[in-house]
């Protein structure tokens, strides 16, 4: 090799920064219009990738779509409705000629359709929650895994779970359906991801515990429940997360970088885990 071949230190880290994890990848992120869905989705774009955003408000796709910076697409629909998930994948193959990862984000809290602690809890909430949370990931998971399989391509899913699926809170976070849809989103990703793992399609599960986002509002605006939260996710000072904080874990299950990564669940929660909480 002649001299002249060999990179400057200067040139080599400017390689290293230009370097970006996701570059042609093609994603669809189920309820990615706000919150951890929207901040990922800007992280992807960053790192490279073109995705399709789909949101249940008309409003929010248009916001998310400028957002993008032309590197993305957002269209409405529900996440329980059979056939958005698959409008959304058509899409990204249509416009960004295939389809590399999805990551469902989409779900919520039933509380104020009758979810609680089981004693108060309501048929109407726990159907409710079923659908919001559970449903609307089986019909995602599955529009996925039957494009993957069509395009003989493999591919990866990401689910979004919940620390309270593993790690349940007895004070202030009591909503005993939202729990119970947390941890079967584990026990679904874990069997998806067993049986399509010959086909090269990876699943796994990103579970935080407390972020800011439109869901979170009830916990955000309450001053006792948030010096609670300072106790129970005490790294980086203590705080409740924020949407990026989940970016770098969301890069990473959409990219190559996690090719020998399935059936996984990730914990970013600030110490909940692992924390008892004041009360």
């Amino acid at each position: 090799m002649k001299l002249a071949q060999v990179p400057t230190l200067r040139q080599f880290v400017f390689y290293l920064l230009e370097m970006t994890w996701l570059t042609n990848k093609r994603i669809v992120v189920v309820g990615g219009t706000t919150g951890i869905g929207l901040s990922a989705a800007q992280s992807f774009v960053r790192e490279g990738a073109r995705v399709v955003v789909v949101g249940r408000n008309p409003e929010s796709c248009t916001a998310a779509e400028r957002q993008l910076n032309g590197d993305g697409l957002a269209m409405s629909g529900d996440a329980a409705d059979p056939q958005t998930a698959n409008k959304a994948i058509a899409l990204c193959q249509t416009i960004f000629g295939g389809f590399d990862g999805l990551y469902h984000v989409a779900g919520g809290s039933g509380r104020r359709m009758g979810d609680g602690p089981l004693h108060d809890l309501t048929l109407e909430g726990w159907n409710f929650t079923v659908n919001l949370n559970l449903t609307s990931l089986m019909l995602s998971n599955q529009a996925a895994v039957r494009a993957f399989r069509a395009q003989k391509t493999g591919g990866t899913i990401l689910n979004m779970g919940s620390v309270l699926g593993s790690s349940p809170s007895p004070a202030y976070f009591a909503t005993h359906a939202y729990a119970a849809m947390k941890s079967a989103v584990i026990g679904f990703t874990k069997s998806v991801a067993a049986y399509y793992a010959h086909d090269n399609i990876r699943v796994n599960v990103l579970a935080p515990a407390l972020v800011e986002t439109p869901m979170a509002q009830r916990a955000a605006n309450d001053d006792t429940i948030m010096a609670f939260t300072r106790t129970k996710q005490p790294l980086d000072g203590g705080r409740i997360g924020q949407p990026n904080d989940l970016d770098g874990a969301a890069v990473y299950f959409m990219s190559d970088q996690s090719k020998f990564t399935t059936g996984q669940v990730l914990t970013v929660d600030g110490g909940w885990s692992v924390s008892e909480g004041q009360l």
